[in-house]
């Protein structure tokens, strides 16, 4: 009696059976991966936002390679390697919306320096006129001065017919005496006598 064959011939059997349907799940795997075309048509959006934000200015090395990975997906569609054209667009799609991210931010760092070269040069402009008009406001006492105009701020003097005699020694008069006439009036009265 055999003992071991006919187990040998039952796993022989399993072994052969096991290759052969996980050969078959193998070839229905690979014929059902259908072609990637909405990760294509993405990638493909991506790289253009990518260029449209200026990414080839500001991130030139990330979109050369989103470019590059979009070329190798659609060679691999024409192979027709789904699974490896779906990989290829997604990393495309990435390297895209990368360049795209840094291109955006390069173009708010470029208008942030802008916008502090046009403050720098509005407080220079600012600081020029402050001067300007410190040095006028200096200049014009100095002309006012120089003049040869007097500036007159005060009320003007009253006539000497308005006011009176000087007061005499014994004090300080400060309501004028009409009893006391001037000396040139009683010096011309005794010019006149004299004359008869």
């Amino acid at each position: 009696m055999y003992i071991f064959p006919p187990r040998a011939r039952t796993f022989k059997r399993l072994r052969v059976a096991t290759s052969a349907v996980l050969l078959g799940l193998l070839l229905v795997a690979c014929a059902t991966v259908p072609p990637p075309d909405d990760s294509m048509n993405l990638a493909q959006t991506q790289l253009q936002a990518a260029r449209d934000a200026g990414a080839a200015d500001y991130a030139p090395v990330d979109l050369g390679f989103a470019q590059d990975k979009f070329q190798q997906a659609q060679a691999a569609m024409a192979e027709r390697k789904y699974a490896v054209a779906a990989d290829l667009s997604q990393e495309s799609r990435a390297d895209a919306e990368l360049a795209r991210a840094k291109a955006q931010l390069g173009a708010a760092r470029a208008q942030i320096v802008d916008k502090m070269q046009a403050n720098d040069r509005l407080r220079r402009e600012g600081e020029q006129a402050e001067a300007a008009a410190q040095q006028a406001a200096a200049a014009q006492p100095a002309a006012a001065s120089s003049s040869t105009e007097p500036v007159t701020t005060d009320m003007p003097a009253p006539d000497a017919s308005v006011l009176s005699a000087p007061a005499p020694a014994a004090g300080f008069q400060t309501v004028p005496d009409n009893s006391v006439q001037p000396a040139s009036s009683s010096s011309s009265s005794s010019t006149q006598e004299m004359q008869p």
